[in-house]
């Protein structure tokens, strides 16, 4: 994704997820109250007057933190403000000016980027007499706004428009047409350093804290010619283990995550083995109707044990034998040991979501499983299949269309879809089959 960026950078709980979400219409930044929230940069879209603007929104900065995920949190802010034409310096118009935002203006001041000082929470005219307090900053005229009420964000962006350059708009075109592959699994089984290691660099924040990962993050970048979205999810407890808002609203983007990929990685600890949980996460893709891969992480420490591996794919058969379609790649995201791999597998199973098989195979196809496997009758009644054809992709759905559609068995069903995975494939994806009676003239 490219274009004009801005960023919104300012200390915490001043209300930048909250003008993201405003500006780019959208629910993606999780908005609470408690500081903090936010820490990866999270990107998104505004659209006005014709224009299309990349809008970033960053964690609250705070300076002298030594704890890891501050730092972290301070990096990835430096990393937007380098990105960004323009800044929006967000300031909270009803506690006024504090230290750290004086320190927070330093560092924009030294970016050298040109920078909108906006100050936020401001619902109504009586405190639009605070802007001239903020004027000491020294950035000019400030802009009033209300993020949560949407009050004075179309000024803001006739004011962003004007500032930024007129050139392309954010080329996100191929973005419908790109690989978007989210990356799901239980906390701390190496997730975001999965991601980190496949792009060769910090984007998203790894700690051996669980619940470091918040929000679903998305990364764009090139695959051998093939664009590739890449979503880091938070990891995904049980959900009687989920105690606080944060978590709960973190759980609830990781599963939208799934809804708007095309298919899944679910990464389990090799180290651990597999959990109930894994189970869950499985099921929910396999019900989504998405592609799922099985990525074994952390198999740096396993590996030099004998027969380990096999050892390992006869738990997964075990544990998650309802999604038996899906390729089991191991990896490790520390050292990078066998991610080469892993992108095959995932172009591969990508494309399966999207095959189309025409009808005269299929029909092909179930005249021979009839041949030799013919259903049984039930109660007296015989079950003829007229024909079959495949109406959609995403994931590839069949419809068979009989005399006595409700009189077909289950295992007939499991029957004819591995006819088709024996004929046509499919890794990977999940395989829906309905049966319809076949409707006559007049009916």
């Amino acid at each position: 994704m490219t274009g004009n960026v801005v960023a919104i950078v300012g200390r915490p709980n001043v209300g930048k997820s909250t003008l993201f979400n405003r500006l780019t219409s959208a629910r993606t930044a999780i908005e609470e109250k408690v500081p903090g929230v936010t820490r990866d940069r999270l990107y998104g879209i505004s659209e006005w007057c014709g224009r299309s603007i990349v809008i970033i929104d960053t964690g609250g900065i705070t300076f002298g933190e030594t704890d890891q995920i501050s730092v972290q949190v301070k990096r990835q802010v430096d990393l937007a403000i380098d990105e960004a034409h323009l800044i929006i310096f967000l300031l909270d118009g009803r506690e006024g000016i504090t230290a750290l935002d004086e320190e927070v203006a330093e560092l924009l001041r030294r970016s050298g980027k040109t920078v909108i000082p906006v100050i936020n929470k401001i619902d109504y005219m009586e405190l639009e007499s605070e802007k001239y307090n903020f004027y000491s900053l020294g950035f000019g005229d400030p802009q009033l706004i209300a993020a949560a009420h949407g009050r004075g964000t179309g000024d803001l962006l006739d004011r962003i428009c004007s500032l930024l350059p007129e050139g392309p708009g954010v080329e996100d075109a191929a973005e419908n047409e790109a690989v978007k592959v989210a990356v799901i699994g239980r906390p701390n089984v190496g997730k975001s350093s999965l991601i980190n290691t496949i792009l060769g660099e910090d984007r998203v924040i790894v700690s051996q804290i669980p619940g470091t990962t918040r929000e679903a993050v998305d990364t764009h970048f090139i695959y051998n010619d093939t664009p590739c979205i890449l979503i880091d999810t938070a990891g995904m407890r049980r959900k009687s283990k989920v105690k606080n808002a944060v978590e709960y609203y973190s759980v609830l983007r990781s599963l939208k995550a799934v809804q708007r990929a095309d298919l899944a990685l679910l990464l389990l600890d090799g180290e651990s083995g597999i959990a109930e949980q894994d189970q869950r996460l499985a099921g929910y893709v396999d019900q989504a109707g998405r592609g799922l891969i099985i990525v074994v992480n952390k198999w740096d420490l396993v590996r030099g044990e004998e027969n380990s591996r096999s050892e390992y794919l006869d738990k997964i058969k075990d544990y998650l034998n309802f999604v038996p379609y899906a390729p089991v790649v191991f990896v490790s995201a520390l050292t990078g040991w066998r991610l080469d791999r892993l992108f095959p597998v995932i172009i591969k199973v990508w494309q399966e979501q999207y095959k189309r098989i025409s009808t005269s195979y299929l029909n092909e196809l179930l005249q021979d499983a009839v041949a030799v496997n013919p259903p049984p009758s039930v109660k007296g009644k015989n079950v003829k299949f007229y024909y079959v054809t495949q109406p959609s992709v995403k994931p590839p759905t069949f419809v068979f269309f009989a005399n006595e559609p409700d009189l077909i068995h289950f295992s007939y069903k499991r029957y004819l879809e591995n006819r088709l995975r024996e004929s046509f494939d499919f890794t990977g994806t999940p395989i829906i089959i309905k049966f319809r009676k076949r409707q006559r003239r007049g009916e």
